[in-house]
């Protein structure tokens, strides 16, 4: 179980740096960012991995039976929308707050998902878990009020304060659907994980590939929607010029990394859940996503998110953190009971 807490922690430091790139691109929109890095993240990135880290990747996808594939592609869908949102969120409240609310929320929700598939625990794990998700619905409490003094601290420094206001709300209900939208993935993990992991082993792949493959299917079903998505608010937004910016190389470099640290956080986190036995998809999810949420919170201070705020706010956000925290323990104790 331990190097199974692990593997979720190390997955979560990258997810929670993941999106830290975006802050250093220059002449670009939220289309031409997001967009460039969701391609290479939901279509590139998967699809050369699994040629390189698949033994038999052709034939495993080819033979996926059509009760399993079409469940995932639909969970792997609604995780798609809520990753595009997730990332229109940042843009609205920054990646301090965009990360707690959006994973705060994917927490409460993705950790009860699995038992969907798998079944409930005893009934005294059970209760544990749930008190664990309440004081993690705290925290999500908590960081919602820290966005709204921050912004009311801002009102009288800010030319359009009204917008602003409204740009806070919005990045915050965007960050709370988001997250609900997001917990497909974990759905899509815990519904596919069995037979990929079959039909890798037969393959005569090792362990982690089960992990590799599975984010295959997720990511690239993923980009179904968000890939149009984006191909149509460029065309909209008549935004396609923007790529021949002088900018386009770095912020090429920059989207890339953005797609790599997401890619591997999320199969790194398939493997962790494998690890971590019956309860990783709940137990591991949680400890997965907290870690990301406490490097986002960090980053996002030392970048200068926080910088002209008073200590109120500050400590909503901290106690954010810590319920959070407090609260991927006591599911942790639920587990460690059964």
């Amino acid at each position: 179980m331990i190097l199974g807490v692990l593997i979720a922690i190390i997955a979560g430091l990258m997810l929670g740096l993941y999106a830290l790139p975006e802050k250093y691109t220059k002449g670009y929109e939220f289309e031409n960012t997001w967009g460039m890095m969701f391609f290479i993240n939901m279509f590139i990135i998967p699809i050369m991995a699994g040629f390189l880290l698949v033994e038999g990747f052709d034939d495993i996808v080819a033979n996926i039976p059509l009760d399993i594939l079409w469940k995932m592609v639909l969970a792997s869908v609604l995780w798609g929308v809520g990753a595009m949102m997730w990332g229109k969120a940042i843009n609205h409240i920054g990646l301090s707050l965009g990360f707690s609310i959006f994973i705060g929320t994917v927490i409460l929700v993705g950790s009860l998902l699995p038992f969907l598939v798998d079944g409930l625990p005893p009934t005294n794990v059970f209760g544990i878990i749930l008190i664990g998700i309440v004081i993690v619905l705290l925290g999500v409490f908590f960081n919602g009020k820290a966005g709204i003094l921050k912004q009311n601290e801002n009102k009288e420094n800010l030319d359009a304060s009204s917008n602003k206001n409204s740009s806070m709300v919005i990045g915050i209900i965007i960050a709370v659907a988001g997250g609900l939208l997001a917990t497909g993935f974990s759905y899509a993990n815990t519904f596919g994980r069995p037979y990929l992991h079959e039909a890798c082993q037969q393959a005569g792949n090792p362990e982690w590939a089960t992990a590799v493959m599975v984010m295959i299917v997720i990511y690239v079903s993923g980009g179904l929607f968000v890939i149009p998505y984006f191909i149509y608010q460029l065309s909209v937004k008549e935004l396609w010029g923007k790529f021949s910016s002088s900018h386009t190389g770095k912020n090429l470099i920059s989207t890339i990394v953005m797609a790599l640290l997401n890619f591997a956080a999320s199969g790194t986190f398939a493997f962790a859940a494998y690890k971590l036995g019956s309860l990783g998809n709940t137990v591991g999810y949680a400890i997965f996503n907290t870690s990301c949420v406490a490097v986002a919170i960090i980053t996002g201070i030392l970048t200068g998110e926080w910088s002209k705020t008073s200590a109120k706010p500050k400590t909503f956000l901290y106690l954010g953190l810590a319920s959070m925290i407090i609260g991927v323990v006591v599911i942790a104790v639920g587990n460690g009971m059964q």
